[in-house]
């Protein structure tokens, strides 16, 4: 969306509240400047917000999410356009410190609805690319570990909550699967201890060899990692994404959330859920856009021979 805008105002100033984690991931684009809200320091990250922007006026504020955190963050921002989603979305009280909103989208995916902001300051050209800058050391320590003429299916094997991942058997009978068909396995992911964990439980199932790199990258190798692979195997986590913006072929994992509103967006086609079966279950009559579906145990739904076929297919097609 920041990009969208870029080309169509290539001298507008931009100014990008976001994450500390995120930042170590974005901190390389050029024309934005960033301003970190570090939510773990609690009320402080709003007085400290307040103090960076202290004096200054914008002239628009994109409100994009939805969280109260946001809301009240947003009150330390002086703009004279304070846009917002359309009041069905709107929640947690977004549309109390907004005074426009974007269209209405009756199903949208969560980039769709992130470009509706930039539709709403004259942007045209809504086509989704990426440019995410790598430095070369970055780059250099992913080729090493996965050549341009390497078969590799990487595996993102942990979500933010263990819910959401899938049985470490499984992940192994994929793996087991992939080398069979000549491919090199990588596992990644971050240094918690969830992660880590995951990781073990999955070479311990495993009958063949992989290479487990989780912990070992940070944020911009990870891309790196997943721009050389072939295929990317993840559930409903952010690598799935950061493999998006960089052309890599997705298959994704769900359960618990609607694959049509938060799937990797360039590899909709490749996802394996078991959504729509659940949330029938659970809901009746009209089912909201992005209701989530509830239960520790829905991704043992999801069948490895589903997900050896998505595979296959996928392969074909690369």
């Amino acid at each position: 969306m920041v990009q969208a805008i870029q080309r169509r105002y290539p001298q507008l100033k931009i100014t990008w509240i976001l994450g500390k984690v995120e930042y170590q991931l974005l901190k390389h684009l050029d024309g934005v400047e960033f301003v970190i809200f570090d939510k773990s320091q609690g009320w402080r990250s709003y007085f400290n917000l307040k103090c960076a922007l202290k004096g200054r006026k914008f002239d628009v504020l994109l409100h994009m999410q939805v969280a109260l955190r946001a809301t009240i963050a947003s009150l330390a921002i002086s703009a004279k356009i304070r846009i917002g989603f359309d009041r069905f979305r709107a929640k947690e009280g977004q549309w109390l410190v907004t005074n426009h909103a974007i269209e209405p989208q009756a199903t949208p995916h969560v980039l769709e609805g992130f470009m509706g902001f930039a539709k709403a300051i004259g942007v045209t050209d809504l086509t989704p690319s990426w440019n995410i800058p790598v430095p070369a050391e970055d780059t250099e320590y992913a080729k090493a570990l996965i050549s341009d003429e390497s078969q590799v299916l990487v595996i993102c094997a942990a979500a933010s909550k263990a819910e959401r991942n899938w049985l470490p058997e499984r992940y192994a009978a994929i793996a087991d699967y992939a080398v069979t068909r000549g491919y090199r396995v990588m596992l990644c992911g971050g240094p918690t201890a969830l992660e880590k964990e995951l990781a073990e439980k999955i070479q311990a199932a495993l009958k063949s060899n992989l290479d487990n790199q989780v912990g070992k990258t940070s944020l911009l190798q990870l891309l790196a990692i997943l721009k050389q692979a072939s295929v990317v195997l993840a559930p409903d986590t952010g690598p799935a994404h950061m493999a998006v913006t960089q052309g890599t072929p997705v298959i994704g994992l769900y359960a618990h959330s609607n694959p049509g509103r938060t799937g990797p967006y360039t590899s909709l086609d490749s996802v394996v859920s078991v959504y729509d079966k659940v949330i029938s279950e659970q809901k009746q009559g009209e089912i909201p856009w992005g209701t989530r579906a509830k239960g520790e145990h829905l991704m043992e739904l999801v069948e490895v021979d589903a997900v050896i076929a998505k595979f296959a297919q996928v392969c074909e097609h690369s």
